[in-house]
């Protein structure tokens, strides 16, 4: 990789600090510029040394980036992911890529059109414990898969929704706001999503949103996965509270998914590999070994790759398609929830829509 790749970050919240510090710690890159319309917002970015703008267009029109991480509220993806696909500059978009698959589909097509490299932000695909797993089920280490049980279960306090009250509204419930995350390592494991079927539960605490959600997913290899996730159950089992990964959440020693096969089973995030003394058997003793795993932080792993990927060197870990396919199966949750029918998921670059599946009653 050449030396220093330069890369812009865009919005400085919670997570656009976290990029922009981990650039900082990452020798051959170089945290080149910080875009933030907020004045408070850039008067702490100042503090980091690097130059900073009130808008993409600013900084395009004052300095030359080799790459730009979109940290901006998820609205704001398409078009400032637009602006710099424009401007032939390879873009890193925080998750969700957009609001809706259509719209990721728009960003998508345009980075092809334009040859420029488009990239999502699903950062545990870089964890070590997620490359371990993924390396053992793609090996074969527990047979075919067959099932995976995924849980999303915290407790967001109250403050949380004061701070913005649009997080009580319809459509900001966990399931958009929270299952995008689970669905893309879902994928990641199982393949290509065939049809969901989903069901809510309306807040507890009255928001007009739901609190609470559980879905299957069958996907095109037969796999099922069941998920569930709720904003509302104090619980140690979510990837947040047993990856490690954010020092912002308590550790738990937890596991948050099961995924079964023909020869064993596999626990994640603590990497436990399960089989039988023999050939399986329920009356076969079983027990775990656990895989070994590299350590580190998955955004800087994230950012090298992604400055690889500048540099001509790699393809992207998450492509924008690979994001726009996860959103698209997020949708088709929300939309079964919503009509509480089955929904066929269908190749989101034949279509730009989900259908509903065939009642099964």
């Amino acid at each position: 990789m050449q030396s220093n790749t330069r890369i812009a970050v865009v919005g400085f919240g919670l997570v656009g600090k976290r990029h922009a510090e981990t650039l900082r710690r990452i020798p051959e890159l170089e945290l080149a510029a910080i875009v933030e319309p907020d004045p408070a917002g850039r008067a702490q970015a100042i503090k980091l040394g690097a130059p900073c703008f009130a808008t993409l267009e600013e900084m395009f029109a004052s300095d030359t980036v080799d790459g730009v991480i979109l940290a901006t509220p998820t609205p704001l993806h398409v078009e400032q992911g637009l602006t710099c696909i424009d401007q032939g500059c390879p873009v890193l978009i925080e998750k969700p890529i957009s609001v809706s698959s259509k719209e990721a589909l728009k960003l998508t097509q345009a980075a092809s059109r334009k040859g420029v490299p488009l990239l999502v932000g699903h950062h545990r695909r870089h964890n070590g414990m997620v490359r371990a797993a993924k390396a053992a089920i793609d090996e074969g280490v527990i047979g075919t898969l067959r099932a995976v049980q995924a849980t999303c279960w915290f407790y967001k306090p109250g403050y949380y929704f004061e701070a913005a009250p649009w997080r009580t509204k319809k459509g900001a419930g966990p399931i958009s706001v929270n299952l995008v995350h689970d669905v893309d390592l879902l994928r990641h494991f199982c393949g290509e999503v065939a049809s969901v079927q989903a069901h809510s539960v309306p807040s507890m605490r009255g928001f007009e949103n739901e609190d609470l959600a559980a879905a299957i997913l069958t996907f095109q290899s037969g796999a099922i996965a069941t998920i569930s996730v709720s904003d509302s159950i104090a619980a140690p089992w979510s990837w947040e509270l047993t990856a490690g990964e954010n020092p912002s959440y308590p550790a738990t020693l937890e596991s948050c998914y099961l995924i079964g096969g023909s020869k064993g089973a596999l626990s994640v995030p603590d990497l436990r590999v399960w089989h039988h003394d023999g050939e399986p058997d329920w009356w076969n003793p079983i027990a775990a070994k656990t895989l070994i795993t590299e350590a580190g932080d998955p955004l800087a792993t994230q950012a090298i790759q992604f400055a690889a990927v500048i540099n001509g060197e790699q393809k992207p870990v998450v492509s924008g398609l690979e994001g726009a396919r996860s959103l698209q199966v997020v949708e088709a949750i929300q939309k079964s929830a919503d009509s509480k029918k089955p929904i066929n998921i269908n190749p989101l670059e034949d279509v730009l829509v989900v259908d509903e599946a065939p009642s099964t009653e």
